[in-house]
């Protein structure tokens, strides 16, 4: 048993993490702004990534820090440079001057092409940090994120009942569950690696095209899909237009169209985790369709 710090633990990773985190034995410390109901094994600490004695606190005696705290969306540059790059500073600090050595991060592959989004460059700027620290760190590099309780991709969901997936244009991606992903975290807590950035995902070479992807949703819920593809001129005009509707919950913005226009979002399979560590175990085509039970249950789709 070890007692984890955890930022991000009210979010859909940290959630499942904290989850699969006290089922195999673990205390949890997590961080938290708003108050939380009480879960066994786990203690909430009050407070954000800019409030320095609440970060001590989080970290003060814990055996490993996952950090799994970030901002996906911001108004600009400045607001992701304050959520991921000075937010990843500032847990940094407090696990250095704790005097705690295993430090996980959660990046994303976004990093890869800081060039393409403020939000890439965001976490770019976060793993410099990480990597220039003094703990024994490893990084994780995830792709597109589902599984149940995601409410990022449940507009896709919503429109595959109807038949529809409206895409970017051509391209590949990979993905992982967020329950694997979880897995491969607490796998890292007890086996370090060493100083490396993994990319792992759901075991698929390749990846998926953007339309067999969409076809993987449509069956998950019952429904043969036409995927289009859409220009980068509309998907500009579509994000404007949820930003009216949606304000600042809108799911597509203006920097996301960027990125979801690159052609290539799959993993390196160079950096995916040694299999004696870690191995994906939901395949996709379940895990869509446990995605759609878990909305449908929650009357969200």
């Amino acid at each position: 048993m070890k007692l984890l710090a955890i930022t991000g633990g009210t979010g859909f990773v940290g959630r499942k993490l904290i989850e699969l985190a006290v089922q195999a034995g673990h205390e949890v410390r997590a961080l938290a702004r708003r108050p939380q109901p009480d879960l066994p094994r786990v203690t909430w600490v009050s407070g954000a990534l800019d409030a320095s004695m609440a970060l001590s606190t989080l970290v003060r005696g814990a055996d490993a820090v996952i950090h799994v705290a970030g901002i996906v969306n911001a108004l600009d540059r400045a607001g992701f440079a304050a959520g991921n790059i000075a937010g990843t500073q500032a847990i940094v600090d407090a696990t250095t001057d704790a005097g705690v050595r295993r430090f996980l991060h959660v990046s994303s592959l976004a990093a890869r092409e800081p060039a393409l989004s403020d939000y890439g460059w965001s976490k770019a700027g976060a793993e410099h940090v990480v990597a220039s620290s003094s703990l024994d760190w490893t990084m994780v590099r995830p792709p597109a994120i589902y599984g149940p309780g995601d409410m990022d991709m449940r507009d896709m969901f919503r429109m595959a009942r109807f038949g529809l997936a409206l895409l970017p244009p051509p391209g590949r991606m990979s993905v992982i569950e967020v329950g694997d992903l979880a897995r491969l975290l607490l796998a890292l807590v007890d086996k370090d690696p060493g100083r490396v950035i993994l990319e792992a995902d759901d075991g698929v070479e390749g990846g998926w095209s953007h339309h067999d992807f969409a076809r993987a949703i449509g069956a998950a819920v019952g429904q043969r899909v036409l995927p289009l593809a859409l220009p980068r001129a509309l998907l500009s005009l579509a994000a404007k237009g949820d930003r009216l509707l949606r304000g600042d919950k809108a799911r597509l913005t203006a920097d996301r169209v960027d990125y979801f226009c690159h052609p290539d979002w799959t993993i390196d399979p160079a950096h995916r985790p040694d299999p004696a560590l870690w191995r994906p175990r939901v395949a996709t085509p379940q895990g869509l369709a446990d995605t759609a039970a878990w909305y449908r249950a929650n009357g969200l789709l």
